[in-house]
């Protein structure tokens, strides 16, 4: 998931907050970083509109959740009126790397071309219902694709020129 700020600088979406956890305000989190506990490594956290920031500390993991204290909430009822909350930060705010990391953000809005540089559509959304990731992208003429998002599938993603190839076309 991606929100645009300014010209260049886009939000990651960390996580959601799922549910109240016990009375005294604690929350469940399903994170999407990789390491779980970094929901709360980045710093603090912002809604979706990017008007309210929340202050994290992770108290701990368990059925690739996090259970998670957040600053200012202190009953359920008010821990409760978080669920659904959808957590981001700054792109700038995740750790420097020598390595090329692409995140979901990054791919949402690219041209998918074909091996010959033939338009085929741009990325819609991506998708994880437990199989492993799924890329949706809007044809230029056709309906909605689904396809899995694989090497095998998308060899070449380039940032710069804003586009990625599909190799091979078959759909789920």
């Amino acid at each position: 998931m991606q929100k645009k700020i300014g010209a260049n600088n886009i939000r990651i979406c960390l996580g959601v907050i799922t549910e109240a956890h016990g009375v005294h305000g604690l929350v469940k989190v399903k994170p999407f970083t990789e390491i779980p506990e970094d929901i709360a490594a980045y710093g603090p956290v912002e809604n979706d509109t990017g008007n309210r920031q929340f202050v994290m500390r992770v108290i701990a993991a368990r059925k690739g959740k996090v259970i998670v204290k957040v600053k200012g909430i202190i009953s359920r009822d008010a821990a409760q009126d978080l669920k659904g909350l959808l957590l981001y930060v700054k792109r700038n705010a995740l750790p420097k790397s020598n390595q090329v990391i692409v995140y979901h953000a990054d791919l949402i809005g690219l041209s998918i071309v074909d091996i010959n540089g033939k338009l085929l559509g741009k990325v819609s959304a991506l998708y994880n219902f437990g199989a492993g990731d799924i890329i949706e992208f809007c044809e230029s003429n056709g309906p909605l694709q689904m396809l899995p998002f694989t090497k095998q599938f998308f060899p070449t993603i380039n940032l710069i020129d804003h586009y990625m190839v599909l190799e091979q076309q078959k759909t789920i």
